[in-house]
């Protein structure tokens, strides 16, 4: 990912991310779309009326494996390389939620695709029991059927984004680059919007990201989400509660919306939706 063709300055004007010098190869072109996981072990058949009690994911044969009995309980997003917990208990969530899909976030100068970061979906396994209206569906239908998604934001139950940085990130480069995808989503601003963005905001003014931090985005309901940040493996504690369903729908539009920023993550989500609502 040699970015020597082109200034910092230019760099950090068009794409709101500094050169730094990355560890992972350039991705061409300009976004990868994969899936990396398919079913472990049977859901329960879906209705109106079943819940299913556990979701579980394995690697695909596209994602590099083990034998190892440690190595089962992650799966690879394989264009960072970057391991995902199967099963993940996090502050402020009532159980723990299940690995759906991985993905990354690429930006691209002059043909050159620099990884920012990568990401996982994580749901409260209970979702699954409202989106049986879409069994039977492709992943393709999946994908482009924008209810699915809003449905699975307006469930009252946790949903949780993984992301994981893989080069080092100034703070409020991060939030700037969040902010102008977030932004643009809410058309009219009232003052709980801007009293939320701000504490949004504030999680990362000032903060230097290094590659490996961890930072989650965990949505407990459709106006209630927590934001965690650590560089030291899964976070204890909660850095900031957002309070505004403006935002937090923004939020979510950025990743599973009709335009994602990561639309390898959204391809791969709906591929694991579609192998478990066969």
């Amino acid at each position: 990912m040699a970015m020597s063709m082109c200034s910092t300055q230019a760099w950090n004007i068009l794409h709101h991310f500094p050169l730094k010098s990355p560890n992972h190869p350039v991705s061409l072109p300009f976004y990868k779309t994969h899936s990396d996981f398919s079913p472990l072990s049977t859901i329960p058949h879906l209705n109106n009326n079943s819940t299913p009690t556990h979701l579980s994911f394995k690697a695909s044969s596209s994602s590099s494996s083990s034998s190892s009995s440690s190595f089962s309980e992650y799966t690879e997003e394989t264009a960072t390389k970057e391991k995902f917990q199967r099963s993940l208990s996090l502050p402020g969530c009532s159980t723990s939620l299940s690995l759906l899909g991985t993905g990354y976030r690429e930006k691209v100068f002059a043909i050159i695709g620099v990884k920012v970061y990568a990401a996982g979906l994580y749901v409260n396994p209970s979702i699954l029991s409202t989106l049986s209206t879409w069994k039977g569906q492709s992943a393709s239908e999946i994908q482009e059927n924008s209810a699915l998604f809003s449905s699975i934001f307006q469930a009252p139950l946790e949903k949780s984004l993984q992301i994981v940085l893989v080069r080092d990130i100034d703070g409020k480069t991060f939030w700037d680059a969040l902010d102008d995808a977030i932004s643009p989503r809410i058309k009219t601003a009232i003052p709980v919007d801007e009293s939320a963005l701000s504490i949004f905001r504030s999680i990362f003014q000032g903060r230097s990201l290094k590659k490996g931090t961890l930072i989650f985005l965990t949505w407990l309901n459709p106006s209630k989400m927590l934001v965690c940040v650590s560089s030291d493996g899964i976070p204890s504690s909660v850095d900031a509660r957002i309070e505004s369903e403006n935002v937090t729908s923004a939020l979510f539009d950025v990743f599973f919306g009709d335009a994602p920023v990561s639309p390898s993550l959204k391809n791969s989500a709906a591929n694991g939706l579609a192998t478990i609502l066969k």
